[in-house]
């Protein structure tokens, strides 16, 4: 299986389940593992044959400053489900990561991995 990258998408989004975190948007990274077959684009060198990612980045941000999620978990899997509505892609692996939610913790980050 073939693998295509995005690493360090920035997205400011409501994340969290303090009431503080509900009130404003705080910026999260997210990194998306896509495992699919890269055949087909490595031979066209076509877009139309792979993952347009510019578009992907832009429809995980939407997806997840529309969702509002209180848990990383959650905005994991709303991110997941946007990977694999391309029918080309077999599993998802998305890492939510966010920063400052705890006093003396750096980062709080949960990773999964979705099938089709």
């Amino acid at each position: 299986m073939d693998v295509l990258k995005l690493n360090g998408i920035t997205v400011d989004c409501i994340l969290g389940d303090l009431p503080e975190e509900r009130e404003k948007e705080q910026q999260v990274l997210v990194d998306v593992v896509l495992e699919m077959d890269l055949q087909d684009a490595a031979l066209s060198d076509s877009l139309d044959d792979t993952v347009d990612y510019a578009l992907l980045v832009g429809n995980i941000r939407e997806a997840l400053e529309d969702a509002k999620c209180r848990l990383l978990e959650r905005a994991a899997d709303v991110v997941a489900d946007v990977c694999l509505a391309d029918p080309r892609v077999e599993h998802a692996t998305v890492s939510v990561r966010k920063y400052g939610s705890v006093s003396g913790l750096g980062s709080a980050e949960v990773k999964i991995t979705r099938p089709v």
